[in-house]
């Protein structure tokens, strides 16, 4: 709480109410709904930047904290808080959102009010899960917010929704069943589902590797990682636009935030013995998906691909820990590979979503994702052409944009584990800038292709103001992460304390 005031209740409760008003709405009123979303939006990100100014950098422990019974009996509670690891995640999930309904402002045309109202409360429960406290708190936001995602594919998505739709729903579904079985298991063993209380047990070696196990199949689907990774091209590509870009900046970081909020500090000694699995994923991830991202005809899965790719980084720089302490008995490069993996999850926010709100532009105007039907774009779209490949420069860890600060990172930390880690990691700079140059080339640069593209107009105001908005995020955080970075610290330095203290 801030002066009393229950800052995280707001910033969830406030764009579901919103959300659930602008459904009440009802049809024939569109621009009241997207006026009543826009204005939610603001304020819930203007709510929520007290977090960043009042945050106290010199501590590990949970700020703004709300606490009260919910279910008493079973000892759930009501159980809010963040810290250095889930804050800038806040912050990133409500600056998205405004950034989600003015795309769809003169895009969506069929019951704009659920659409708007869906988003709303998708944001509520994203939130719900970063600032989540106690263990089935966690997991209703953590269920609940497939609902509205899997309305938004099967509602506004392409001609193979249903099946795209039903893939992301069985998938995230199955993962998070082992998730609930850990956290049963630990309340059986605690009395308690406050996750800080989980993080304090002292569990045996194979009660630590089964609740170990449990939580990467949940957080792996997630993130996606190898070889769970399938459901989410087909999310992407069959999604609306700020669908794509709600599951590439907010829902993707969910998988990546359960890794240090669960796995590493609940079963240090199960992560330590099966570090080399997560690496080994990662690693494939890195190198393989990009590959597979290099044979792509349509940008959006080509950008999906390429997502999964840099989400690798994620994983592999959060359980780089224990070889590098085993090689080089300090903390120093660890500290390095997580808050990396951290600063990775916040830019890839900013990138991957405005990879897909480029591309959903060129969609509005031709109805075709298809990098062989463009050619020639930056002609007659120069504005739209500078963004983009700025932003396809940042895809590919051009140095001076926020996507090379956390990949530069993590293949630092990665060297210090295992040179083979590093020469490996370092691979997605050639494949990366191979696979996004190879679309820049094909699809903005030469000669105009056809008539369509001779059409095409540039932005107009609303699309610039989210382009630019972007940019200056990308450049800001690629030029100067310093702020960033403090404010994780202390969170990071707790973290690695509790991933290297055994529990045996």
């Amino acid at each position: 709480m801030i002066f009393g005031f229950p800052i995280l209740s707001t910033l969830i409760w406030l764009p579901i109410i919103g959300g659930l008003i602008v459904l009440f709405v009802g049809r024939d009123r569109d621009q009241l709904a997207k006026w009543i979303a826009l204005i939610v939006s603001v304020l819930t990100f203007l709510a929520s930047l007290p977090l960043w100014l009042e945050f106290d950098k010199t501590t590990a422990a949970m700020q703004f904290v709300e606490r009260t019974s919910w279910i008493s009996q079973f000892n759930i509670q009501y159980y809010l808080g963040v810290d250095g690891l889930s804050m800038p995640l806040v912050l990133l999930t409500t600056f998205t959102q405004i950034l989600v309904v003015a795309s769809a402002w003169e895009v969506i045309k069929e019951r704009v009010e659920q659409y708007m109202g869906a988003f709303m409360i998708m944001q509520g429960l994203m939130i719900g899960v970063f600032v989540a406290l106690d263990g089935i708190l966690f997991y209703v936001f953590w269920e609940a917010l497939l609902i509205p995602m899997f309305i938004v594919i099967g509602k506004w998505g392409g001609p193979n929704r249903v099946y795209a739709t039903i893939k992301f729903f069985l998938y995230t579904f199955f993962g998070s069943v082992f998730m609930l079985v850990g956290f049963l298991y630990m309340y059986f063993q605690s009395g308690s589902f406050s996750i800080l209380d989980f993080q304090a047990m002292h569990l045996g070696m194979t009660a630590q590797i089964l609740i170990f196990l449990a939580f990467l199949i949940a957080f792996a689907v997630k993130v996606p990682m190898f070889p769970v990774h399938t459901w989410l091209p087909d999310a992407h590509v069959q999604a609306p636009t700020a669908g794509s870009v709600v599951l590439a900046a907010i829902m993707l970081k969910m998988g990546g935030y359960g890794f240090v909020r669960f796995s590493l500090p609940i079963t240090p000694d199960a992560s330590m013995a099966l570090d080399w699995l997560v690496i080994a994923l990662s690693l494939i991830a890195i190198f393989y998906i990009g590959l597979v991202a290099m044979v792509q005809s349509d940008m959006k899965k080509l950008v999906a691909y390429s997502s999964i790719s840099h989400m690798g980084f994620v994983t592999l720089g959060m359980f780089l820990v224990f070889d590098i302490l085993q090689n080089t008995q300090s903390t120093q490069g660890s500290m390095i590979g997580m808050e990396g993996a951290m600063i990775q999850m916040i830019s890839h926010g900013f990138i991957s979503g405005a990879m897909f709100l480029m591309i959903g532009v060129l969609y509005d105007r031709m109805h075709t994702r298809e990098i062989s039907a463009y050619g020639g774009v930056v002609n007659t779209m120069p504005w739209f052409g500078f963004f983009a490949v700025l932003f396809a420069m940042a895809n590919a860890g051009l140095p001076g944009t926020s996507g090379f600060v956390g990949e530069f990172m993590v293949i630092l930390s990665s060297f210090k584990a295992n040179p083979w880690y590093g020469i490996v990691a370092a691979s997605t700079l050639i494949i990366g800038a191979a696979y996004t140059l190879w679309m820049v080339k094909r699809v903005f640069f030469g000669p105009v292709s056809n008539d369509n593209v001779a059409q095409l107009k540039d932005l107009n105001a609303r699309e610039f103001a989210i382009m630019a908005t972007l940019a200056v995020a990308v450049i800001l955080l690629g030029i100067y992460p310093a702020p960033v970075i403090d404010v994780m610290h202390t969170s990071v330095e707790n973290l690695l304390i509790q991933a290297t203290t055994s529990k045996l």
